[in-house]
């Protein structure tokens, strides 16, 4: 701290300032004075050093000693801490200025209404701080800022950790925008095989499971991919509410299916966090495969068959109440068709891009 200070050109003293005169000019020790004000030697020199604020007690002290007002002191202080506090805000943007770099501004234009303002950085940063709910970007930086990262990786970039923090507090700001009951375990169970019925139904099943889900108290967020978070899914509990956030970055209906109940697998296992796209989760993604495909009746079709077409795959598909896309992405995932079938993938997957409401 000091006894004053410059920015753009304006100065501010601190009241230690005007102090350290008055003991001076009356030929006094700082102690001696100490006395006669009624405090400590300790404490009148933090304050003629600006290590200390100016008290209303010392106000009032100051005022009957030499018969000023509490008022004059008191505002002494203040434009002296809102002087610090210019300074501390444009220290701040400059911060929020890099971190700003590795976001693309554009995705809330497009998704959410902000208003674009090409070149006018300040702007933009000052929309975005206010649509996140945030005193600043800087809190984006922190690898646990609102969610755990449930593993923290070495291949994660500054970038990762910025963008899928703000992917979680959007999903964080709509939850709480929600009225739904508290988590109930039992109901969720219902509604998870609810969900596994709608796997089929490509157009219409989001406002539905939605639905289902909150009568249980779990919100599903579903987002537009951020570029650069690499985020697969998130859980976190909201005031006795559960919010489960996944997105469409990898847009395939198989993948979307899947994520969403590897996500439900960590929510019936009472873990939250982050999902990242290197992660090796293998309870949650066991999990996940036997609700899409019961892992028995998937065994028996794999040892059954040596070649996989589209007759056979929806074949199984119907068998077992599932949509073919599904079958085909878990034969990939397994080794069992090669990513290089394009023509069968085409036939049977289907894409999902989500619009933001």
């Amino acid at each position: 701290m000091s006894s004053y200070i410059e920015y753009n050109n304006e100065i501010a003293f601190h009241p230690g300032y005007y102090i350290n005169e008055i003991v001076e000019g009356s030929g006094l020790t700082q102690k001696d004075f100490a006395n006669k004000l009624g405090t400590t030697p300790k404490n009148l020199s933090l304050l003629i050093r600006g290590e200390q604020s100016l008290s209303i007690d010392m106000a009032n002290k100051l005022s009957r000693m030499l018969g000023t007002t509490i008022k004059f002191w008191l505002n002494l202080q203040q434009l002296y801490d809102e002087q610090i506090a210019k300074i501390s805000f444009a220290n701040e943007l400059e911060r929020e200025k890099e971190i700003f770099k590795l976001i693309d501004y554009k995705y809330f234009c497009n998704n959410f209404g902000l208003p674009n303002m090409p070149r006018k950085v300040d702007e933009q940063i000052k929309c975005l701080r206010e649509f996140l709910s945030i005193f600043s970007l800087s809190v984006l930086e922190q690898p646990d800022f609102m969610v755990n990262f449930r593993s923290y990786s070495k291949k994660m970039t500054k970038s990762n950790i910025v963008n899928a923090n703000t992917m979680v507090q959007i999903a964080i700001n709509k939850a709480i925008e929600v009225d739904a009951p508290k988590f109930d375990k039992k109901k969720f169970e219902k509604a998870i095989s609810f969900a596994r019925t709608q796997t089929k139904n490509h157009v219409g099943f989001l406002p539905i499971i939605k639905d289902s889900f909150k009568e249980a108290g779990v919100i599903l967020v579903v987002l537009p991919n951020l570029k650069g978070s690499g985020v697969n899914g998130a859980t976190k509990k909201v005031d006795g509410k559960v919010l489960l956030m996944v997105n469409d970055r990898r847009q395939y209906a198989d993948t979307f299916w899947f994520t969403l109940f590897h996500e439900i697998g960590h929510i019936m296992n009472n873990d939250f966090g982050i999902t990242f796209n290197d992660e090796v989760e293998d309870e949650a993604d066991l999990y996940a495969q036997d609700i899409l495909i019961p892992r028995e009746k998937y065994l028996n079709f794999i040892e059954n068959n040596q070649f996989f077409n589209e007759d056979i795959i929806i074949e199984f598909a119907e068998s077992i109440d599932q949509d073919p896309g599904i079958v085909f992405g878990r034969l990939q995932k397994d080794g069992k068709i090669s990513y290089k079938e394009t023509n069968l993938a085409k036939k049977l997957r289907h894409k999902y891009k989500v619009v933001f409401y």
